[in-house]
């Protein structure tokens, strides 16, 4: 098995090198397909965007992303897969001939395991709930068999596999992943976005289901890597692999760490809950105009955008992870509760001096 591992990934070495010696002037579109697809843009432009169009998408964008990503997570800890940028110097594949040179970029130095790749599996998990909720928002039963309809299907499976393609040849390229991973990750990713296609309970969740499957996912993963730990299994192994064969300490980032992405994520999902339970989202509720959806979308993706830039303090790993989960939770309850309640208050204000 180990041997056939290696055959796949010096095949998958031997891609990125290809990429690199052949497509050199793509890099800059590679190293911008990488960031587009991270899962941060989900959370800061699509969800603001969407939940302000259409609430139901924008809230099942935040759990295909959230319980995507923390599968992605427990996959990696279970298949231990390798990344391009440390494997090529360790591997005894190249005993006999040389190793290939690959070249690393700011994004090549991921400090999780590489399978599957989560940005692959985020990007098709997002897009395939996108390209799926605009095809039932747009077209009827009538619609869906005639011209037009197959025109619009056409055109955006076409676009969501043309990003899926992007999104692979960006990661092999910039030696974050081999093409196996990538691929196990789309796929993975769809499978994701098509169960939530199929469950409606999270639409009406209460905050207490909100709080204990946050409590849940949280204690699981938790609990999954001390329970390997004490039976001598290191799962941050890849931490060391990391800062030993990135070429540059900076390109090595916390927020890259598994445990980061984990409190990121069980943050964002427990603050929709927050969001949609709190007294100010029932109160602007009942505004409903495109003046009103519009004020909000653009409030967001403004305040979203600067909250964006205030970078966390990394000296202390603990205050970190703390502060990325308080962070992260305040992303959706300023953008379903906080912005439309003060949106909804300006307009009414603007209103209410008209009438005098």
């Amino acid at each position: 098995m180990e041997a056939v591992m290696d055959t796949m990934q010096g095949y998958g070495v031997s891609a990125t090198n290809y990429l690199q010696t052949n497509y050199k002037d793509a890099q800059g579109w590679f190293l911008w397909v990488s960031w587009a697809a991270d899962l941060r843009n989900t959370f800061f432009i699509f969800f603001p965007i969407w939940f302000h169009l259409r609430e139901s998408v924008g809230i099942k964008l935040i759990w295909v992303a959230v319980i995507g990503d923390w599968l992605n997570l427990v996959f990696k800890w279970i298949l231990f897969g390798e990344r391009p940028y440390w494997w090529v110097h360790e591997t005894p594949y190249y005993s006999n001939t040389p190793a290939p040179q690959i070249q690393q970029y700011p994004m090549t130095c991921e400090t999780g395991p590489g399978s599957p790749s989560g940005h692959a599996m985020g990007a098709a998990s997002v897009y395939y709930t996108l390209v799926t909720s605009i095809l039932a928002i747009t077209l009827s039963n009538k619609t869906r068999s005639s011209s037009k309809g197959l025109y619009a299907r056409v055109t955006l499976w076409a676009f969501f596999w043309a990003v899926q393609v992007c999104v692979c040849l960006s990661r092999v390229f910039i030696a974050a992943h081999f093409p196996h991973q990538v691929i196990c990750g789309v796929l993975t990713g769809m499978v994701v976005a098509e169960v939530f296609n199929r469950t409606q309970w999270i639409y009406g969740a209460s905050m207490k289901k909100y709080f204990y499957t946050t409590l849940f996912l949280l204690s699981f993963a938790v609990g999954f890597y001390v329970l390997l730990k004490a039976v001598g299994v290191d799962l941050l192994w890849t931490m060391e692999k990391a800062q030993k064969w990135c070429v540059k300490p900076e390109w090595v980032h916390m927020d890259s760490t598994p445990f980061a992405s984990l409190l990121r994520n069980m943050g964002t999902l427990f603050g929709l809950g927050l969001g949609l339970h709190s007294p100010l989202y029932t109160e602007c509720k009942k505004s409903n105009s495109a003046l009103f959806r519009t004020g909000c979308i653009v409030s967001s993706l403004v305040l979203l955008h600067l909250f964006d830039s205030f970078k966390l303090p990394t000296h202390t790993a603990a205050l970190f992870y703390l502060l990325s989960f308080c962070k992260s939770a305040t992303v959706p309850l300023v953008a379903v509760s906080i912005i439309p309640y003060c949106v909804s208050g300006a307009l009414s204000g603007v209103q209410g001096k008209k009438h005098l």
